[in-house]
């Protein structure tokens, strides 16, 4: 299995500066991992050094809590794909799904689909802060709004991907979408595990640690 192919090379620390980002996008060329995943003020920064090779550019959207307002996701979306990102991952608003309010959030979610256009939309469901029904309600507004992908977690709450979560987002989107599981997956088991699970692509801080077996 080529776990390459599954990866978003991922940089979010607050306190990530221009040379390991740098970093980031070289180690990703050398392994060709999907994409690299940053937050929006080092679009321009990565879509250049990552400019013909292939590996995508990912960034983060209303990162990490998903609670800002839908406008300013969707200004947050075109201004990142200007800047050249290939890939947006935005936060769901936990707390307006957990109100019951599902119009909002796949309005929400639909906002930052339409901004995004041509680029794909992930849209990250936090699975830590919600319950079994929720997760698949979240699911069922992402499929509503026109999502690519749903997407475990931010990485930054209370918990990260596990492999229950992925193989109930799986077996609520069927084919409809994909399915990213990220946050806390550390190596080539875990890795292998996910994907068994159902998730199409991997968000991870640990990527050369997982295609090496460092």
């Amino acid at each position: 299995m080529n776990l390459a192919s599954y990866i978003d090379h991922t940089i979010l620390k607050q306190d990530a500066q221009r040379a390991d980002v740098e970093r980031i996008c070289d180690e990703a060329l050398e392994h060709h991992f999907a994409t690299v995943c940053v937050n929006s003020c080092w679009t321009s920064l990565v879509a250049g050094r990552l400019a013909g090779s292939g590996v995508g550019v990912t960034v983060v959207v209303g990162f990490p809590l998903g609670a800002c307002s839908t406008q300013a996701k969707a200004l947050e979306t075109r201004q990142a794909v200007a800047d050249g990102a290939t890939e947006i991952d935005m936060v769901v608003n936990v707390g307006r799904l957990k109100d019951g309010d599902d119009a909002f959030v796949t309005e929400d979610i639909r906002a930052v689909v339409e901004a995004a256009k041509p680029a794909a939309v992930k849209v990250i469901l936090e699975c830590c802060l919600l319950s079994h029904d929720e997760i698949v309600r979240a699911c069922e507004c992402s499929v509503a709004a026109g999502a690519a992908f749903v997407k475990t977690s931010t990485g930054f709450s209370t918990g990260g991907a596990t492999v229950e979560d992925v193989a109930l987002m799986r077996a609520t989107v069927g084919d409809r979408c994909k399915v990213k599981a990220a946050g806390g997956i550390h190596n080539r088991a875990e890795a292998e595990a996910m994907i068994a699970a159902g998730a199409d692509r991997l968000g991870c801080s640990a990527g050369i640690a997982i295609v090496t077996g460092a």
